[in-house]
């Protein structure tokens, strides 16, 4: 593994891992990767909240990683990757706090009613955002706290010289210094508004 993105859904991870793959560091594993194979990748990702973690199976034919569920083990990552660099997208709490508790918060609240072939991996990702500190029944102060205090944990984990803080609308120089990689002669990705994520999301359901 090569970059490991560990800032939370609606930070810009869909955007980072398209900015990823385009820089050659790809494939990078996202949750939408568990969302289309849910019968390998929703056992494996249980497993690892158990404490039985198989990050050689998990990221099988990766390079890097962004989104949840890999952002809520940046602690065990960390030190199962000690050459790893590690990108924090982050963006205002507030803000943040709106667009995550229209989509991902709201998805996870009705997982109950979701299709029968949806709910375990629905149920792994209610678990997975919970253990981030993000459990069911937050208002909007409470997710902004809690979107803090994972960034703050973060700081707190990864070693300053492995650690990118990140908002994706400042493009590629800040990304590609941070890689050494050289800036493309490309326009940085921008993807995944709510409407996306929506679209994304029902296209299973």
């Amino acid at each position: 593994m090569k970059v490991i993105g560990i800032g939370v859904g609606r930070t810009g991870t869909y955007s980072l891992k398209l900015a990823i793959e385009q820089l050659g560091l790809g494939p990078s594993h996202h949750m939408e990767v568990v969302l289309h194979d849910m019968a390998e990748q929703v056992p494996l990702w249980r497993a690892a909240l158990d404490g039985r973690p198989d990050w050689a199976r998990i990221y099988d034919g990766f390079a890097s990683a962004v989104d949840w569920p890999t952002a809520g083990f940046f602690r065990e990552l960390s030190a199962a990757f000690p050459e790893a660099r590690f990108v924090l997208t982050h963006r205002d709490a507030g803000t943040w706090a709106d667009s995550f508790g229209a989509t991902i918060y709201k998805l996870l609240a009705g997982r109950d009613q979701a299709p029968p072939e949806m709910r375990d991996w629905l149920q792994m990702a209610h678990d997975v955002v919970a253990r981030s500190g993000f459990p069911g029944g937050l208002d909007r102060d409470g997710l902004a706290l809690a979107f803090a205090a994972h960034n703050d944990a973060v700081r707190r984990t990864i070693p300053a010289d492995r650690l990118l803080e990140y908002e994706v609308r400042e493009g590629w120089a800040p990304l590609c210094s941070f890689l050494d990689v050289p800036v493309p002669d490309a326009p940085f990705p921008r993807t995944n508004d709510r409407a996306e994520f929506w679209d994304r999301v029902t296209g299973k359901l």
